[in-house]
């Protein structure tokens, strides 16, 4: 038993351990688009917009901290717009993930403030393809 402690300890010590972490929030991202998929699947395309448009966000937050961007602004959040175009401009994703981003806020948003004839079921199944898909590629 102490060997195996000495030596998760030294992986720790070592950032081995990090690659865990991800697994980890790729399976919380995963089990919450899932649920989303779910969602759609019972006709409840708004809740389901929403709960993709959080994953999306987070992982936008995820992504500035690994590139050195600041998520805050006179120690406010700030918006998932803001590190959107910062995340471009600093080459992490292109110009087509950006605007695709956008698209997908912007849907999240309507989902968010009742705007629910704005958008179509089939919106939403294409945001969530687009998501994971986004996520397997520029993923924090």
């Amino acid at each position: 038993m102490t060997g195996i402690l000495e030596a998760l300890r030294h992986d720790y010590g070592a950032g081995a351990l990090a690659p865990i972490q991800e697994v980890i929030r790729a399976e919380v991202y995963d089990n919450f688009l899932e649920m989303a998929e779910h969602l759609l699947g019972l006709a409840y395309k708004d809740p389901a917009a929403v709960l993709i448009g959080g994953v999306l966000e987070q992982n936008l937050r995820k992504m500035c901290l690994r590139a050195g961007i600041s998520v805050k602004k006179d120690d406010r959040p700030r918006t998932a717009d803001a590190l959107n175009a910062e995340l471009a401009a600093k080459g992490v994703y292109g110009n087509l993930d950006q605007k695709s981003v956008t698209s997908w806020l912007d849907l999240r948003n309507k989902a968010a403030h009742a705007q629910y004839d704005a958008y179509g079921a089939e919106q939403v199944r294409l945001m969530l393809l687009g998501v994971r898909d986004f996520l397997r590629r520029a993923s924090a």
